[in-house]
């Protein structure tokens, strides 16, 4: 479900709920994050699928360039995983450990493509702001879902 979410965001919200500055290869799709987010509860197994379902997402409809900056939810999602295993609450999980890990690659992996270090730094910034929306929608979504999930095991820790 998440994977499936992953790949339509960039579909469903392309033209209006999405952010596009021409010539600096950035973009933000709000809640394109949230899937990767969210199946950081289940595991890091499933996180990387939904990092690889959000890049294909991100690769059909706007290009390589973005399609490369969407390739960091592999990274973060997977590390966000692990940590959440370890016992670190998801709210931490999402601002210790995943957004360096979101917004620093994010914003390097623009330079091969021929963007300046400038621009870089301005994919970065945009990246730390989308990521921190994008989770506070994910923390809102799961903290309304932990009625639901405390019924099939375990809830993730919020705090």
């Amino acid at each position: 479900m998440f994977a499936a979410l992953a790949l339509a965001i960039p579909f469903a919200f392309r033209g209006t709920l999405q952010f596009v500055v021409p010539g600096t290869g950035y973009t933000a799709t709000l809640a394109s994050h949230v899937p990767v987010m969210l199946s950081a509860v289940v595991g890091p197994l499933v996180s990387a699928i939904v990092g690889v379902a959000s890049t294909l997402g991100f690769l059909m409809t706007l290009g390589p360039v973005v399609a490369a900056r969407a390739s960091t939810h592999i990274l973060w999602g997977v590390a966000a995983a692990l940590a959440i295993k370890k016992g670190m609450s998801f709210p931490k999980a999402l601002f210790l450990v995943a957004l360096p890990l979101h917004a620093i690659p994010e914003g390097l992996v623009v330079i091969p493509f021929g963007f300046t270090y400038q621009i870089a730094l301005f994919n970065m910034a945009g990246a730390a702001v989308h990521h921190v929306v994008d989770s506070i929608i994910s923390i809102a979504v799961l903290r309304a879902a932990r009625p639901l999930l405390g019924r099939f095991r375990q809830s993730p820790k919020l705090t």
